[in-house]
């Protein structure tokens, strides 16, 4: 009896479900939202505009950022799982019409794998008695897809929207109540330190040293914000 991908997480706690796609959406979620209105936020500052306004910008880049990205999580995905069913009924098909040849490609797979010739003709013949389940292994061998763990597009969707909100919110915290220099100053702090935590989540999830993660998204965010500081700079000064 096959055991199913539930129960099979289930024997192994230690390992991570990641085949949903809701793991990656939060993280570039948070990452996106942050260094987007952190960059954005400082970059109007740098302009020399109004707090109202630098608050307004902030406020409305996070609600559309996140709506952005949650209907594009929303469309992609969609798109990917329709792609897939697709190419399941194809081999489906496939399967019903020219077992013979399927049953052959199937154990060829197994070889490939280290089985003996005997062994993989045995497992092939097997597992094409059934053909729901033969499709599956051939979806799993032939396209790296495992159709019974396709990513839910709403659950991502909502993930992304969610996490882009908490990140690009954050910047904007100064800006409620502040203004000027320290209100950009302290943008820049929260950008930073989030961008660090955020980085060293990551590498520590997967395993690596968490100042290699930190690195790497607070080098991210400075190089953003110094690029839109710049550029908020130089069109302050052109509009004045």
């Amino acid at each position: 009896m096959t055991a199913s991908p539930r129960a099979e997480h289930d024997d192994h706690p230690d390992h991570r479900a990641l085949a949903g796609g809701s793991v990656r959406a939060g993280v570039f979620g948070v990452s996106d939202g942050l260094v987007t209105n952190v960059s954005l936020i400082i970059g109007f500052a740098a302009s020399g505009v109004d707090a109202s306004y630098v608050r307004l910008a902030g406020i409305a880049s996070a609600v559309a950022g996140a709506v952005s990205m949650a209907a594009g999580e929303w469309v992609s995905i969609t798109s990917q799982n329709d792609l897939v069913r697709r190419e399941i009924a194809l081999e489906l098909r496939e399967l019903k019409r020219n077992a013979s040849a399927e049953t052959s490609e199937l154990a060829g797979m197994y070889r490939s794998h280290g089985m003996s010739p005997k062994q993989a003709e045995a497992a092939a013949a097997e597992v094409m008695q059934d053909p729901e389940r033969a499709v599956m292994v051939h979806a799993r061998e032939e396209f790296g897809l495992d159709p019974a763990q396709l990513p839910n597009p709403i659950r991502v969707a909502v993930v992304s929207i969610f996490t882009f909100l908490l990140g690009a919110m954050l910047p904007v915290i100064p800006w409620i109540a502040g203004s000027g220099d320290s209100a950009r100053w302290f943008s820049i702090v929260i950008g930073v330190v989030a961008a660090g935590i955020l980085g060293a989540v990551i590498a520590q999830q997967s395993e690596r040293p968490w100042w290699t993660g930190t690195t790497r998204q607070v080098a991210i965010t400075v190089l953003a914000v110094v690029v839109t500081y710049a550029i908020g700079s130089l069109v302050g000064v052109n509009i004045s």
